[in-house]
């Protein structure tokens, strides 16, 4: 069985992030979205948030499980779930030479596993959670995000900041 495993905080998960699944679940006999959760780091939407608003956006790919991993290398969480494969998006220069030196460390400690690059096509190339979580705010923002983001995630966007009347 091929399984690769395609890696993120996914906070929130975008369309990009969706292009990459689609490729995912077509190369792969089973594809895990593992959600990457650090402490350390302050997250817009929970883990369990996250987790579910994947789930809502990915329920259509039969060979697709969401799961969670904390405190591993990304490469023994997939070594550890017997994933073949582990998939990254390069949407940047600077994107290919951090992934490419995490490709040679993952490469390093777990010879079995290989890492495969995507390159989204040109109207996701821009898009990050980080951009998206950017343009919440000002006036007219509700529009602006819902090319960037599926429905639910724009859905949770709504509930958690209500637009202030002018």
């Amino acid at each position: 069985m091929k399984r690769g495993v395609y890696a993120g905080s996914f906070d929130p998960v975008t369309n990009g992030h969706l292009w990459m699944i689609r490729q995912g679940v077509a190369l792969f006999d089973e594809l895990i979205v593992a959600i990457g959760d650090n402490p350390d780091k302050n997250y817009t939407f929970s883990v369990s948030e996250r987790a579910e608003m994947l789930r809502e956006t990915t329920q259509e790919y039969p060979n697709l499980r969401v799961e969670v991993f904390e405190k591993l290398f990304l490469v023994d969480y997939a070594q550890m779930v017997g994933a073949n494969y582990i998939v990254r998006g390069i949407r940047t220069a600077s994107d290919y030479e951090f992934e490419r030196t995490m490709r040679y460390v993952n490469s390093d400690l777990h010879p079995d596993i290989t890492t495969l690059f995507l390159l989204p096509p040109r109207e996701f190339a821009e898009v990050s959670s980080t951009m998206v979580k950017g343009l919440v705010g000002p006036k007219g923002w509700e529009a602006v995000i819902r090319q960037y983001v599926p429905g639910a995630v724009h859905d949770r966007f709504l509930q958690r900041t209500p637009s202030k009347p002018c």
